[in-house]
């Protein structure tokens, strides 16, 4: 990784060493606003907080330089807000991550119409998407790993998509600081399937400012430019000599500072798919790497997916309040979404995402938490 050093105003500031507090085995919860959730991890070491409602991740502390954890995670304060302004913030979306372009896909002939947002695409899985149900939780624990995992059955015809699907999640840390995100679906007539999580990140601490000051790397030669509506065109552009050019850790604030016509479509920001290097495989390759200056936390991230979309979160405008009770505006976290590309199932030049009876449908993203001596 190449990052610039940057002078942090805790630089002097001695290693804390007050213990975490010890979670052993996943402590499942109940709240009347939240629902069921799971807490669990290590002692002294990173731990996370999982909601069955949208199987969703809730918040995840990890330490700083100075051994001081903190939550990196954006969340709203108020429950009601993951039905609206919030509803995507640390979710499990599908079926289909991303936008299908008109809400409309053919499978082996046959064209079906799904349920679509306001501006006529069906974005997450439409309307009443993934994020939205009630999950089946199971927790699992051993010496060296500790998680939960997450089950949902998908009806025939959800959201107008083909086939009964059966899809689960599993959300694992171990002993070394990996959060890994383990999707597995299998379907009973042929459909399409892309599955991803939608966590808001700020490596400072949810709620401490913009993440403008943080470095990001993107392993990819080419991107997938979109037009007014944010589909894409079909076309994968080379990142030479634009903004998009992520292949040497930036400062978000510079790389969002150039000119660039691909900004206007989404706000003045990042809202695109970039075409990770190398073919996929069936274990996980190195995609981005986000690096947080002040408080020296760095996060790598690992897919078995093609793609990653990142967005700035430029259309965070204040309406949501975050868990320690500031407003999240603009570039208040960065959304890094492994993923197959959007509207796949409409580009038979793109990776196909069409999943049969008989197939299982697999997918593994790995955050790893370490940090950066000032």
């Amino acid at each position: 990784m190449e990052h610039t050093r940057e002078s942090a105003d805790r630089t002097a500031r001695p290693r804390q060493t007050a213990a975490w507090p010890r979670t052993g085995r996943p402590l499942r919860t109940f709240d009347a606003g939240t629902g069921e959730r799971w807490r669990f991890g290590f002692a002294g070491q990173a731990r996370a907080e999982v909601h069955a409602r949208g199987a969703r991740l809730h918040s995840l502390l990890v330490p700083d330089r100075w051994g001081d954890p903190a939550d990196v995670v954006l969340a709203a304060r108020d429950p009601a807000d993951s039905e609206g302004s919030a509803r995507y913030f640390g979710a499990t979306v599908g079926r289909y991550a991303n936008r299908i372009a008109r809400g409309r896909i053919v499978v082996d002939g046959v064209t079906h119409r799904l349920a679509t947002q306001d501006n006529g695409h069906t974005l997450h899985g439409g309307p009443d998407g993934f994020d939205q149900r009630e999950w089946r939780c199971e927790p699992f624990h051993s010496a060296h790993r500790t998680g939960v995992r997450l089950f949902l059955h998908s009806p025939d015809g959800d959201q107008g998509f083909p086939g009964a699907l059966d899809v689960s999640v599993a959300y694992t840390l171990d002993r070394e600081d990996n959060l890994t995100l383990s999707y597995q679906a299998v379907a009973d007539a042929p459909t399409v399937v892309n599955l991803t999580n939608h966590a808001y990140w700020n490596l400072e601490g949810e709620g401490r400012g913009s993440v403008l000051s943080h470095h990001l790397q993107v392993r990819a030669s080419r991107y997938t430019p979109v037009d007014a509506e944010l589909i894409p065109t079909g076309a994968h552009r080379p990142v030479d000599d634009t903004p998009f050019d992520l292949r040497r850790c930036r400062r978000l604030a510079d790389v969002l500072a150039q000119t660039d016509a691909q900004a206007a479509p989404a706000g003045g920001g990042f809202d695109h798919n970039w075409v990770l290097d190398g073919a996929p495989r069936s274990r996980p390759r190195k995609a981005a790497v986000l690096y947080a200056p002040a408080s020296g936390r760095r996060m790598e991230v690992r897919t078995t997916e093609p793609g990653i979309q990142v967005y700035t979160a430029q259309g965070l405008t204040g309406d949501v309040i975050g868990k320690a009770g500031g407003a999240y505006r603009a570039y208040a976290g960065v959304a890094l979404e492994t993923q197959h590309f959007p509207d796949s199932p409409n580009r038979p030049d793109y990776p196909s995402v069409l999943l049969r009876p008989g197939e299982v449908y697999r997918s593994t993203t790995i955050h790893s938490f370490t940090t950066v001596p000032a």
